[in-house]
Order: C-alpha cells, then structure tokens, then sequence
C-alpha cells in the first residue's frame, strides 16, 4: 500500500506566537543556566551532553503514562539525522556565543537569523528577492558593523564571529524545522534529535568529563529540563505558524539577556549595542512584515474562521 502523505497542520498563528514567546524566554533562561554551568566549570561539550539526554526520557516518561508513544512514530529517519548535524553545530554556536560574549550582545548578534534567511532563500532556494528585503539585509548588516566594530571593538572577534554564525545556523534549522513540522508532530522532531545527538555528545564525555559538586549537578539537569520545554515550544511555533511571522518575537529575549546580565553579571551593553541593535531589529522586522504579506498573496482565501 502506498504510503499516504499526512495533511499539513492547519496554521494557528496567534497559538504560534504564544509558543514562540514562551519558547524565548524560556530558552533565555536556558542561555542564561549555561553560561553559569561553564563558569562554574563544566566543559561545554558536556553541558550539550546533558542538554540533550533528559529530554529523551522525559518525552518518553511522559508519551507512555498517556499511552501515546506511537506520537514518536517517523518515516523520515535520515531527514532527522540530518536535522541533528546541524542541530549539534548550531548548539555549538549559540551556546558558544553567550560563553564568548556579555549575553546582550551574543543575543544581538544571533538577530541575525532572518538576514541570512533572505540570502538562504536567494542563493540556495533560487527564489526572487526583491528590493525591500535586499534593502533590510543592508541595513542589518549594518547594524552589525556598528557593534562589532571590526578593529576597535569592545567584543573579541572569535566571540563575534561565533555569535554570527549562531544566526546563521538558526535560520538553516529553522527551515528544516519547517519542513519536519509538515509530517511529524513537534515533540517527535525534539525527541529524535535528543537521541541521534546524545550518543554523538556522550563520545566526547571522556575527553571532558570532570567530577561535579551538587551545585553543578543541579545546574546540568536544569539545562536538560528547561532545553527540552523550550525546545517543544520552539518547534510548536514552527508547526502552527510561519517563520517569519514568528521569529519577530525572539526580539523580546534582548530583554531578558539584558535583565539576565545586569542582575547576574552586572553587565550593561555599551552606546554601540544600543545603536545597532534597533537596526537589526528593524532589518528583521521589515523582513518578516515582507515575507507575511508574501505569504497572504499565496494563500487561496480562507473559508474557515481565523485562530
């Protein structure tokens, strides 16, 4: 029998940015336990090795009291694994980041995404660009050029370079992301990369691994708990909503990265991040109005209430 191809989950977009909200500032939060699992003095390989092993058994604990562990059920393996190479790499980089950089400014720079989403779509999906995005990529750009300040910055260049890439590697999932979300469920797509990922991790733990006090433990599965929430969020707003309807709402984690530093490192961005942080954000803003409306002129016209 053939395999029938299952229909596309109806959009929700109003549900779609509650999630994204809530995923922010619980990945915020996330960013936030990592830097002071690092600074406590556990290696990065091994906060991502405990990132990812706890989501497997909570989303597994959780589906079989329920009854519903066929929800995990996928015929795109090899689409996930997949997912996970490049999951692995951009939770290098985005955890990289905060480690390198005060949290306002890897945050900042992570803004980025839907930049390089116009130049993805461009250069690798061959779709037409026109000149308001192309202008909005400009205008980002420059705000990064205001905060790095390429020579006379205050941030160290392997710092800005990674917080860079994490935008990068963000937006490349993100469309992934998009595309699992079609056929699998969002908790099936966080629960096959926590298990592609942690044998992977758990290969490195020899060359990292050191003792640790209860204080690091407790930080360890705290990183493993709110990533796996967070996660789900993330990918449930991906699911029910656009990318670029939603991602305007990551926007709102300046807000506590900035709270995060100041009240746990005493860290205030400089006159340079203010500057080129309404820049970027306005790129992003102006890119994510353009591609709804793109969106909007595709669609047939509805026959359904809206959500």
């Amino acid at each position: 029998m053939a395999h029938v191809q299952p229909a596309p989950p109806r959009q929700r977009p109003f549900l779609a940015l509650g999630l994204r909200l809530a995923a922010v500032l619980v990945l915020s939060t996330l960013v936030m336990l990592v830097k002071l699992t690092a600074e406590s003095g556990v290696a990065l390989p091994e906060i991502l090795f405990w990132r990812q092993v706890p989501a497997i058994g909570l989303i597994l604990g959780w589906l079989a009291l329920r009854g519903q562990v066929h929800r995990l059920k996928t015929n795109r393996a090899m689409v996930h694994m997949r997912r996970t190479a490049l999951g692995l790499t951009g939770m290098g980089f985005t955890f990289g980041a905060p480690l390198l950089l005060p949290l306002a400014e890897s945050t900042v720079l992570g803004f980025t995404t839907p930049i390089f989403a116009v130049i993805l779509s461009a250069l690798v999906l061959k779709e037409r660009v026109g000149p308001v995005r192309w202008l909005a990529v400009a205008l980002g750009f420059a705000g990064v050029l205001i905060i790095t300040q390429p020579g006379s910055s205050h941030l160290p260049p392997f710092g800005a370079f990674v917080g860079i890439m994490a935008g990068l590697m963000v937006a490349i999932i993100s469309i992934q992301v998009r595309d699992l979300g079609r056929t699998d469920e969002s908790i099936s797509i966080v629960f096959w990369f926590a298990l592609f990922s942690a044998p992977i991790l758990g290969a490195l733990l020899p060359f990292f691994y050191t003792p640790h006090s209860l204080h690091q433990w407790v930080l360890l599965i705290s990183c493993g708990v709110v990533g796996c929430i967070g996660q789900i969020l993330l990918t449930a707003s991906l699911r029910f909503g656009q990318v670029a309807s939603v991602i305007v709402m990551d926007y709102t984690s300046l807000a506590w990265a900035t709270l995060y530093g100041w009240m746990l490192w005493d860290e205030l961005p400089p006159a340079s991040t203010w500057l080129g942080a309404p820049a970027i954000i306005a790129a992003g803003a102006v890119i994510a109005w353009r591609e709804h409306q793109l969106f909007r002129r595709s669609q047939p016209p509805a026959t359904s209430g809206a959500d």
